[in-house]
């Protein structure tokens, strides 16, 4: 049987002050990261474990030397009560989310980190002269030839040969952009029958497989940093999907993908179609908004972008037929089979329910009321404010509370996954921890927490297994201690 998967995600938000005064998006990031971190503060990154130059291929790019820390760099960082980590990345503020056990989870913990960067942005422009508005935007591209990230990440058995994982995900991520796809006004390539396509991101992928993640963007990446036990665990680091406003679209990017891998480790996937240009076909799924692109294989025929996923879905409906499923995996399938659905008789009736087509909808519909070109500078306006993070502006927001859009969580579910972690991973221990020790601990990791307990040395506390250190398993013991060195002594009784 398939070892539980965990996931957890990183978005890079893109960010913009409008004001009397000029601020670069790095002091603008640092802003926005700062104004959420308390002035006391000092639990630092653990950066002593991470070796993102290591490949799964078997290379290994000397990375041995101690990475500079935040501090180092100049850059904001905070780790939150919900277990996520929050800092500035590159000229992005960035939040990654806690580990979660479900896709259901990881919409929760995704949208609270939309819900935290609303409120940091308040908090920042109230530091800025009069009249400043930091503006955030959940998006991929500034439009101007920039792409920022957004990343999935799995915990995958290392027992799993990494060729195969690239044989049998390549056709599924190239094909998902179908649902996982935020929609995005024009292309990179200058094509004029290209004015709007599903993915903000397909575009500014050049190889199948490489280790890069700003350069040369690979549709399978293969950093070897598994952040938990490497010896049990390879991290999947995935880099190719959007970032997705609509909760379907992000439950099903999370879900389908946590399907996918359980059949690979189970060898209960068939072979799916080989697809012989796996990235101009990235390209040519998302400028199609048919999704019937004809797609050539290596045995000379030639597959549709919906065909190979009701490859995968009807292999997936197989795998679970004889199977106790779990609520979500249950409904990951249906709603799986009726995105496929809805797409094989109209694709552009997948709005409300996923992004590309809820945007699409909105963009015609101002086209129409305004007799707009697509080129129009109009309307690459209308498609940023769609991202907009703020509730009361955001276009995405706007349509949520007409009742547009599809929700799967209820909102006291997000409003309390700002300050709380999941409680069925290692992030409960990490965020209990961070919520009720702060000032004793010096540097939080995912892998670990550094704590000062008064004693002749730090002390660091492993977590090396991302199912261990939940509720279930320490919830009683946290309750219970009143100082970490309680916690620490009963920890190594």
């Amino acid at each position: 049987m398939a070892i539980p998967k965990y996931v957890g995600t990183e978005t890079e938000f893109g960010i913009q002050v409008v004001g009397p005064t000029d601020v670069n998006p790095v002091l603008a990031s640092s802003l926005v990261v700062g104004a959420y971190r308390s002035a006391t503060d000092d639990v630092r990154w653990d950066h002593t474990d991470e070796h993102p130059l290591r490949d799964a291929r078997g290379y290994a790019e000397p990375d041995a030397h101690e990475p500079p820390s935040d501090d180092e760099l100049g850059l904001a960082n905070t780790v939150l009560t919900n277990g996520a980590r929050f800092y500035v990345d590159h000229a992005h503020p960035e939040y990654s989310s806690p580990e979660c056990s479900n896709a259901r989870d990881a919409v929760i913990w995704d949208k609270a980190g939309e819900r935290i960067l609303e409120d940091a942005a308040a908090r920042a422009a109230v530091t800025l002269p009069a009249g400043s508005r930091v503006l955030i935007h959940k998006n991929n591209t500034d439009g101007k030839g920039a792409a920022y990230g957004y990343h999935e990440n799995y915990l995958v058995p290392r027992g799993i040969p990494f060729p195969r994982l690239v044989r049998e995900l390549t056709p599924f991520f190239v094909t998902r952009l179908l649902y996982v796809g935020a929609g995005r006004v024009g292309n990179e390539f200058a094509l004029d029958d290209v004015p709007f396509q599903l993915s903000q991101r397909a575009d500014f992928f050049e190889v199948e497989v490489g280790l890069e993640t700003t350069l040369k963007r690979p549709i399978i990446n293969t950093r070897d940093e598994p952040h938990a036990d490497p010896e049990r665990y390879r991290r999947l680091h995935v880099i190719n999907g959007d970032a997705n406003l609509c909760e379907v679209a992000t439950f099903l990017k999370v879900g389908t993908t946590m399907l996918v891998l359980d059949m690979i480790e189970d060898d209960a996937l068939p072979p799916p179609p080989v697809l012989r240009e796996p990235v101009a076909d990235f390209h040519r799924v998302s400028h199609d908004l048919t999704c019937r692109v004809a797609l050539r294989t290596d045995d000379g025929d030639t597959v549709t972008p919906l065909a190979v996923q009701w490859h995968y879905l009807e292999a997936a409906k197989r795998y679970c037929k004889d199977r106790d499923l779990d609520p979500v995996t249950a409904d990951v399938l249906s709603r799986w089979e009726a995105v496929l659905t809805t797409a094989e008789e109209d694709p552009r009736r997948l709005a409300g329910t996923v992004d590309w087509a809820t945007k699409l909808e909105l963009l015609e519909g101002y086209r129409d009321r305004h007799g707009l070109a697509w080129g129009d500078a109009k309307l690459a306006m209308v498609d940023l404010q769609y991202h907009d993070v703020r509730r009361d502006k955001g276009l995405y927001n706007r349509l949520v509370a007409r009742g547009k859009v599809d929700r799967l969580v209820a909102e006291s579910e997000v409003q309390a996954a700002i300050t709380s972690p999941p409680e069925d991973t290692r992030a409960y221990f990490r965020g209990t921890c961070l919520a009720k020790f702060r000032s004793h601990i010096v540097a939080a990791g995912w892998d670990s927490l550094i704590f000062d307990t008064g004693r002749d040395a730090l002390q660091r506390v492993p977590m090396m297994d991302p199912g261990r250190g939940t509720k279930a398993h320490v919830g009683d013991l946290l309750d219970r201690v009143t100082t970490p060195a309680e916690l620490l002594d009963a920890l190594t009784g």
